[in-house]
């Protein structure tokens, strides 16, 4: 008798600690808290794999920005559930996470670290017409705007990042240089974009080599480069890879200066590279150099803002979380306008004006990233820290 009733007991109380379970798990945008509705944002980064000195602290940010927002009671009273997926640094991985958000019923999705892994979500996205922010700086990403409606981003464009190379070359009469660039979506993009910078300004591009995301050797690409003796090099790489080029740059004792682009923003770069990294220059937004800002620069409050969260919980400051920061703070401010809807989410973002930790942003139906070439300022690696070229 005994155990005919307590078998049934127990099934129940299983049964309902599943449901429990399976209702928190699956909650959907329409079910409530509290009584009020949960907002859904979905994100993919590259948390691991070669990518991961990006998407670590983009997941990190994200997090850390919804926390404050949920602590400080949601969006109008709503929470947000943050769903954070992780692409592996890999395009196949991207695009089954970009399904599974959308299947989610996310009411937009930031994401991802990369050119290539943001443009394996691209179709997706269009598809069921979700409003993505890319934290990538590929300026495919957003044009042609006709056939990129739902899709924005708020990395600085490759061709800005060009466009100030080339100012910081005529500055310094270095008319001949060389070009070295990753094989992949982000070199490929950057290659095109300074090509193009360098044909209307005068600058001879007179050596091209590439290299595989994850090299660690590049000698035979820079000895076929010194052999032309150009007056500086543009080196258009993420670490490790950029880490490792640097090192071999030094290594084979090249004099010229050595330009990055702004995929090397982070402290990874510097750990990376020691000492190599030392002397190397290269355009990124304004928040490895903060607190060199004068006060009358708009960015600064929030770049100051965001550093000194950020290094309260997690070290070093990098520029690719302050991608995450801007992509949060821009739909949390669309949903606080209009709800969870996400078409009315992707109208909203498309007539933003937003100042962010990389850069102040003004959207419009024509432009998708909102930014122009002044986003940016040079800054070089000195005694292992971050100095503003001025």
């Amino acid at each position: 008798m005994f155990m005919r009733n307590k078998i049934p007991a127990l099934f129940l109380s299983a049964l309902l600690s599943l449901s429990l379970l399976l209702t928190g798990c699956g909650q959907s945008a329409s079910t409530s808290q509290g009584g009020k509705e949960v907002y859904k944002i979905g994100a993919v980064f590259d948390i691991s794999g070669p990518s991961s000195s990006l998407g670590i602290p983009e997941r990190d940010t994200a997090k850390m920005v919804v926390e404050e927002i949920n602590n400080n009671g949601g969006i109008n009273g709503h929470p947000i559930k943050l769903i954070i997926m992780d692409s592996k640094s890999n395009e196949t991985e991207a695009a089954l996470a970009a399904k599974k958000l959308v299947n989610e019923g996310v009411a937009a999705i930031i994401g991802s670290s990369t050119s290539g892994t943001t443009m394996a979500m691209v179709d997706i996205i269009q598809n069921n017409q979700i409003p993505l922010i890319s934290c990538a700086a590929s300026i495919r990403i957003t044009e042609p705007v006709e056939k990129r409606q739902w899709v924005f981003k708020v990395a600085q464009s490759d061709s800005f990042v060009a466009a100030n190379i080339i100012d910081y070359l005529k500055a310094h009469n270095l008319s001949k240089v060389a070009l070295a660039t990753a094989n992949n979506a982000y070199g490929d993009s950057g290659r095109e974009e300074f090509e193009k910078a360098a044909a209307n300004s005068g600058i001879t591009i007179v050596a091209r080599e590439k290299f595989e995301a994850n090299d660690t050797v590049m000698t035979s690409q820079l000895t076929n480069i010194k052999q032309v003796n150009p007056d500086a090099v543009i080196a258009w790489a993420i670490p490790p890879a950029a880490s490792s080029f640097t090192k071999n740059y030094r290594e084979l004792n090249l004099s010229m200066p050595l330009i990055h682009s702004s995929g090397v923003g982070n402290q990874t770069y510097i750990e990376l590279a020691g000492d190599a990294a030392n002397g190397t220059v290269f355009p990124v937004g304004r928040l490895l150099v903060a607190e060199q800002l004068p006060d009358s620069d708009l960015q600064k409050a929030v770049t100051v803002e965001y550093a000194n969260l950020y290094e309260g919980k997690f070290g070093p400051r990098s520029t690719f979380g302050g991608h995450a920061w801007d992509a949060v703070k821009i739909i949390a401010q669309a949903l606080e306008k209009v709800g969870p809807d996400p078409a009315k989410v992707r109208d909203e973002i498309e007539n933003t004006s937003f100042t962010g930790v990389t850069a102040v942003f003004n959207f419009s139906p024509q432009d998708h990233s909102g930014l122009t070439k002044d986003c940016l300022v040079m800054v070089e690696v000195k005694d292992g820290k971050w100095q503003l070229v001025k």
